[in-house]
């Protein structure tokens, strides 16, 4: 199961990564293509250094790469870091279905006693 290879650190990171808007757009437009942090910048009401450091975090959890060309720095989607969160929460989301149904369960048997 993914959740038991992946250590909590790496969890950490990737909750904290999506938990903020900002680099959760980020990573929907870096997916189309790469683009430079400045152009990034453009997008958001905020200074170059606060999406620098949006970028920082998502780097971290292995979400986007960065790419040094001449004097820009290009972000672009890792799809393998994107694969993998994908399929981590694909599994919580199967653990919860699990628990709901059997809360349903409990809750049908309580139903039925007399």
């Amino acid at each position: 199961m993914v959740v038991d290879e992946l250590r909590e650190t790496e969890l950490d990171r990737l909750f904290q990564a999506f938990a903020d808007a900002t680099r959760r757009d980020i990573v929907r437009r870096v997916s189309d293509g790469g683009l430079s942090v400045s152009g990034l910048a453009g997008h958001y009401a905020m200074s170059f250094a606060a999406v620098q450091k949006h970028v920082a975090v998502l780097e971290r959890a292995g979400l986007v790469s960065k790419e040094r060309r001449g004097r820009e720095q290009l972000v672009h989607a890792n799809r393998d870091g994107l694969d993998r969160a994908r399929q981590l929460l694909d599994e919580y989301e199967a653990i919860w279905r699990q628990r709901a149904g059997r809360i349903a369960e409990i809750l049908l048997e309580d139903e039925e006693k007399p």
